[in-house]
């Protein structure tokens, strides 16, 4: 069954508005019409079965049939991925797979050594983020959308923590991973592709945070990012 994505202000009553966008999709690329059952989700962990009661060029009305939990489960593990920026498509890439992998928010981090500016693109960039992740959890059956932030600087990050345990991921000066304790709040710090300066880890260790090295390999920043997030929900998580 297809799957689409509507906000709270898309329900009325027994009925759903799909916006222009959707319509689009389920109108001229999947070819759908009046009469044929689809599936929403909410993004807070409910999924609707639905019928496509009338169509227009701006907006499509379905008629809700049942409610019911999004067949994926959430992973026990609040993990916040916190990833400096990588040129190009990279970081949408990232924000497809930790959408897929469970993660619970992800922070574009702003490091010494990151070499993508936003300067006043930060309102489109984000615009673009949230859809990527829209659609990644329409594709994988995530019942929950992954948050994700505005961009952060790692001073701001370090100085005010999310919630959990703070790891910082690093090629060196780090202890191993089999050393860490699982647990069930966690937020991991994945760095550029230039590393951390000697600078940033000082302030880390400084600020409580752990630093991780994964043996000796070296990863590219989206490697290490969806690595780094398979390796925490295979210890903390439900990838077992």
């Amino acid at each position: 069954m297809r799957r689409f994505f509507a906000d709270s202000d898309s329900f009325a009553e027994d009925k759903i508005v799909l916006g222009k966008d959707e319509t689009r999709h389920l109108r001229d690329v999947l070819r759908l019409a009046e009469g044929d059952e689809v599936a929403v989700f909410d993004g807070t962990g409910f999924d609707y079965t639905c019928v496509i009661e009338n169509m227009s060029k701006k907006a499509t009305i379905l008629a809700i049939s049942s409610k019911h939990a999004s067949p994926s489960n959430e992973s026990p593990l609040s993990l916040v991925m916190c990833v400096a920026f990588t040129k190009g498509d990279k970081f949408e890439f990232v924000i497809q797979k930790c959408v897929e992998l469970g993660v619970t928010k992800l922070i574009p981090l702003i490091t010494e050594r990151c070499d993508v500016k936003l300067h006043d693109k930060t309102e489109s960039k984000m615009d673009r983020w949230k859809k990527i992740v829209i659609e990644s959890s329409k594709q994988c059956g995530r019942g929950i959308l992954m948050q994700i932030s505005e961009p952060k600087s790692f001073d701001a990050l370090i100085q005010s923590p999310e919630k959990g345990e703070t790891m910082l991921f690093s090629e060196r000066d780090g202890e191993s991973i089999s050393d860490f304790k699982p647990a069930k709040e966690l937020s991991a710090l994945i760095g550029p592709e230039g590393g951390w300066s000697d600078a940033e880890l000082e302030a880390a260790k400084e600020s409580g945070v752990r630093i991780i090295t994964l043996g000796g390999r070296i990863l590219r920043a989206e490697t290490a990012a969806v690595s780094i997030a398979t390796i925490l929900q295979h210890r903390c998580g439900d990838i077992n």
